[in-house]
């Protein structure tokens, strides 16, 4: 959202960092205002490996407004992130904001069994770890977490701020030519649960998994899905599996379209290929595959290809930058 004079002169001066990886959605980052200013890290490697990292200009960021734009998209990159996420605030800064847009383990929020690891609440306690600014508590912006009560995983020392990439999927539903026939589809009650009232004015159809054996099959569980655009709405995808046989269940139901949205699009071993338009019959299964930024090297890798469109974080994150 463009700012203007006056709006911008009312806000803070905000420093981003950036790790390279998110590069591309930290430069949009910046486009969405002239009060974000990117700055640069050099990240290199000693010859054993481990990081060997350098802050520019760090005396500068003195009474700094600072930030820094993470992807810990897997497990080897995040010990180097970490190193300079706990720098950051001890530079005297005004204040310090980590904008972790995919928190990676919120899939593995509970012990069902003794012996499991939670290591949801792992990472929750490595990030409420980060030291304090001058200006407080680090603020933590992640989006679409997976369970809402890894909320209360994080102690005082950071403040978590949960944002949603919903509001990006319903501008892109409402400039469709069949915006006035969409009917949103949740693939099981948690999805339900996390985003009903933010698509409450969307007709709405539940699935769910149920087992049958070994086997979980995902059957229609209320709503009719007969001759509409139907979008499947989850807040993430993995394999993809559960989606796919979603997707079946509402065509067999008679719907006219089936898309679908996550807002972190994970899709482990390129298995994303599962979704890409090969032939007629791979077309008719997803009409739109939404995803947003979230996870950058999924968006560098599904570039240009259908049925997949990236919905930018940007200018969101922009916003959050300047609570």
């Amino acid at each position: 959202m463009a700012l203007s004079e006056s709006q911008s002169n009312k806000q803070k001066h905000v420093h981003l960092f950036y790790y390279p990886e998110c590069e591309d959605l930290a430069r949009n980052v910046a486009a969405q205002s002239s009060n974000i200013t990117l700055q640069t890290i050099k990240w290199r490697n000693f010859d054993d490996g481990f990081p060997n990292i350098y802050i520019n200009d760090a005396q500068d960021l003195r009474g700094q407004h600072v930030a820094f734009l993470a992807s810990f998209s897997s497990t080897g990159v995040i010990f180097e992130q970490l190193s300079v996420i706990y720098l950051l605030p001890r530079l005297f800064v005004a204040s310090f904001t980590l904008v972790l847009p995919f928190f990676p383990t919120g899939s593995f929020e509970r012990m069902e069994d003794e012996g499991d690891v939670a290591t949801a609440f792992t990472l929750s306690r490595m990030l409420t770890n980060i030291p304090i600014s001058r200006g407080g508590p680090t603020s933590l912006v992640i989006y679409d977490i997976h369970a809402l009560q890894e909320r209360f995983y994080f102690g005082d020392h950071v403040l978590p701020l949960f944002e949603t990439g919903i509001p990006l999927l319903k501008q892109r539903l409402h400039q469709l030519p069949d915006a006035d026939n969409i009917v949103i589809a949740f693939p099981d009650d948690g999805a339900w649960k996390r985003f009903h009232k933010l698509l409450d004015h969307f007709p709405t159809v539940v699935c769910n998994k149920v087992r049958e054996g070994d086997k979980r099959i995902v059957r229609l569980k209320e709503g009719n899905p007969a001759g509409c655009h139907v979008v499947i709405v989850d807040d993430l995808v993995q394999s993809g599996g559960t989606l796919i046989e979603c997707q079946k269940v509402l065509a067999a139901h008679g719907a006219a379209k089936v898309s679908a949205y996550v807002t972190h699009g994970v899709f482990p071993k390129r298995s994303w290929e599962r979704f890409t338009h090969k032939d007629e019959s791979s077309e008719k299964a997803f009409s739109y595959f939404w995803i947003t930024d979230s996870c950058p090297l999924t968006v560098k890798a599904i570039a240009n290809k259908a049925p997949f469109e990236v919905l930018s974080l940007a200018g969101s994150i922009a916003d959050g930058l300047q609570i």
